[in-house]
């Protein structure tokens, strides 16, 4: 057995579950659970219809590359959405989704036997660690707390780490927090890149979800700021922006060079996209009209539970996903969560879970993520009972 599986840690919802078992909800209250980042929308018509027309795809194989017309309708979305230029034969890679596609990258950049450092936002998707175990790098954390508006406060890496360090995961928007990076900050990041010749893998699957002011992408700071691509690429999904995480569809974008390796890799890897699923993507890229949608639903949970839930927790409406990111009083998170999910069949994911303890903290310790992908509905009777929750909750 590859000895390194054994550094890889329990799943956050394994590490739910193991929390929560022995508790007995209460049985005249029906289940939400707003604990993991599945969206719950319907997929939209175009893409299921044009799933269905594709079948005849399924006999036979199809390229890693993709399909021209697929990394055409990616490229012209990046156009559209960043006012960036992309070469869909050189620049674009459509992949089955953002997390295979994250941790087959790291792959790709790591050299094993170099000791290298991979940093990552704390706290953070865990694909990110895993990634750098697996490749058999070392992970550093870099803590994202309010104070730095939940953002990697970058001037805490020692230079030592930053010596060794191959590739930086950064989120923006975060996961779980919800902040957006803004130009200084890719600014700082894309100047640390060049003085210690980095990789930066920005994972940007939760860029469609915001509230009227689209969320700053990498490439489109890189280009704001008059650089090219080298040493950045951008990883983004249909998941979220479509509702269709089943789908499982995205694609990277970014440095050539970088890519022309992740093809390389990817080829033997044999993570080729289903012709069907190809064709149904395309049409996804191409319109509009769904994700105007579907972001209009979430602004409207978003605006009717923000405010049931400030007025009992330390929260606010984040910058954009989907995302809250609340303080629980007493600090315990996974005790909140435990109790609620005890007296109220409210099921939210302690922060604890999504960080590590780095530098003399855990930095999710005392947050509970509460993810608003049920219908609104359902999303407003969570927040009234946790509001009556809270205002029992005695912390211990």
């Amino acid at each position: 057995m590859n000895p390194l599986l054994k550094k890889l840690q329990p799943y956050p919802f394994q590490r739910l579950r193991a929390l929560l078992a022995g508790t007995v909800p209460s049985k005249d209250k029906a289940a939400i659970n707003l604990s993991i980042g599945e969206p719950k929308h319907p997929t939209a018509d175009v893409i299921c219809q044009t799933l269905t027309r594709s079948l005849d795809g399924l006999a036979r194989y199809p390229a890693t590359l993709g399909s021209v017309e697929l990394r055409a309708a990616a490229a012209s979305w990046a156009g559209r959405r960043y006012g960036i230029e992309l070469d869909p034969e050189r620049e674009v890679l459509p992949v089955n989704g953002s997390r295979e596609a994250l941790f087959a990258f790291a792959q790709t950049v790591i050299d094993p036997a170099a000791n290298s450092i991979v940093i990552s936002p704390n706290p953070f998707y865990q694909i990110y660690e895993g990634a750098a175990l697996l490749a058999g790098a070392e992970p550093f954390y870099v803590n994202c707390l309010p104070e730095n508006r939940f953002q990697p406060d970058w001037s805490t890496v020692p230079e030592t780490v930053w010596q060794r360090t191959a590739l930086v995961f950064v989120c923006s928007p975060g996961n779980p927090t919800g902040a957006v990076m803004d130009l200084d900050d890719w600014r700082r990041l894309f100047d640390l890149s060049d003085r210690y010749g980095f990789v930066i893998a920005s994972d940007e699957c939760y860029s469609e979800i915001h509230f009227g002011k689209p969320p700053l992408g990498g490439l489109e700071a890189a280009r704001s700021l008059g650089r090219d691509f080298r040493r950045l690429v951008m990883f983004t999904s249909l998941s979220k922006r479509s509702n269709a995480p089943g789908l499982r569809s995205g694609f990277v974008a970014g440095d050539a060079a970088l890519l022309e390796a992740f093809l390389l890799y990817r080829t033997y890897h044999g993570s080729a996209m289903s012709p069907a699923v190809q064709a149904a993507s395309q049409a996804a890229w191409n319109d509009e009209n769904h994700v105007e949608a579907n972001r209009a639903a979430y602004i409207e949970k978003f605006d009717a539970v923000t405010p049931l839930l400030s007025s009992v927790l330390q929260v606010e409406r984040p910058d954009a996903s989907f995302y809250l990111w609340a303080r629980v009083p007493g600090g315990d998170d996974a005790a909140f969560a435990r109790e609620l999910f005890e007296q109220e069949h409210v099921t939210v994911l302690p922060g604890s879970v999504l960080a590590r303890d780095a530098h003399g903290c855990n930095p999710g310790r005392g947050y509970i993520r509460i993810a608003l992908v049920a219908p609104l509905e359902e999303c407003l009777q969570a927040a009234q009972r946790i509001r009556q929750f809270v205002t029992s909750y005695l912390p211990t």
